[in-house]
């Protein structure tokens, strides 16, 4: 088990920009954690302490975003999803768990569904360490032609439990809390959030980082890696590269209250 360091800390927006606006529902805490990639030990860290935090606070309902990407890089992300699918806080009431799609996830599924240029995309940035993770000897198959892509996409899905993948399946691109919308990577500025894509939502960048608009909700994103979280007067990003820095944040939302966790 995971020594518990954590620390606690307040980030605000740059001069001359507002903090963002947004309540969660009544009664209701939130914990939105970013980007994992594999490193299932800090995932197991974050979860300790969100449980800790959560027999702390008086809110009668808590819930957990995880904001996607828990494939690829860091050492085992067979292990971050069984985490994911296993684990909830004891003695804090009821506790919800919301598991958005990751770009990651959107690849690997489109690659288990035949689509071996997503393969090939998805091996561009560490995708062959999922597989690696799930037990597929990735170095015994050089090359990215048609016939090993097709061949390592057979043995991953022969590897992946039906539950990993019944999960993958289940994911969803956004959640709306309050005053709040989550999302793994962010929104398409200008277009109202129920009308929003999923391709947007999960792989939008510059666009969306970029815009200084309005969206109807402060977002709560990931997919962009800061050296701390970003708090702008419309969004909040929690990616902080975990699966290389070591620090995996998660944003603890309680009424008008925001606090970060970190590794």
């Amino acid at each position: 088990m995971s020594t518990l360091r954590l620390r606690w800390a307040d980030y605000r927006p740059p001069a001359g920009d507002a903090r963002p606006a947004g309540m969660t529902p009544p009664g209701t805490a939130i914990y939105a954690i970013g980007d994992i990639h594999g490193r299932a030990d800090l995932l197991e860290t974050i979860q300790r302490g969100i449980g800790i935090d959560a027999r702390m606070r008086r809110a009668s309902r808590k819930l957990i975003v995880y904001l996607g990407d828990y494939l690829s890089r860091g050492s085992d992300s067979r292990r971050v999803v069984e985490r994911v699918l296993q684990w909830r806080p004891e003695d804090c009431g009821e506790v919800a768990i919301v598991a958005l799609k990751g770009n990651h996830e959107d690849l690997a599924l489109r690659y288990l569904a035949g689509e071996l240029d997503a393969g090939r995309h998805w091996f561009d940035y560490d995708g062959s360490d999922a597989l690696k993770h799930y037990g597929v000897e990735v170095d015994d198959f050089p090359g990215r032609d048609d016939d090993t892509m097709d061949a390592l996409r057979l043995r991953f899905a022969a590897a992946l439990p039906a539950s990993h993948l019944a999960f993958f399946r289940a994911l969803k691109a956004s959640h709306r809390e309050g005053g709040y919308y989550f999302v793994h990577a962010g929104i398409r500025p200008g277009v109202a959030l129920a009308l929003q894509s999923e391709h947007d939502q999960i792989w939008i960048r510059k666009r969306f980082l970029d815009s200084g608009e309005e969206h109807g909700a402060t977002v709560i994103h990931g997919h962009s890696i800061s050296p701390e979280p970003q708090v702008r007067h419309n969004r909040i990003g929690i990616d902080t590269g975990a699966y290389a820095s070591g620090v995996l944040t998660c944003l603890v939302l309680d009424g008008s209250e925001r606090t970060f966790l970190q590794t």
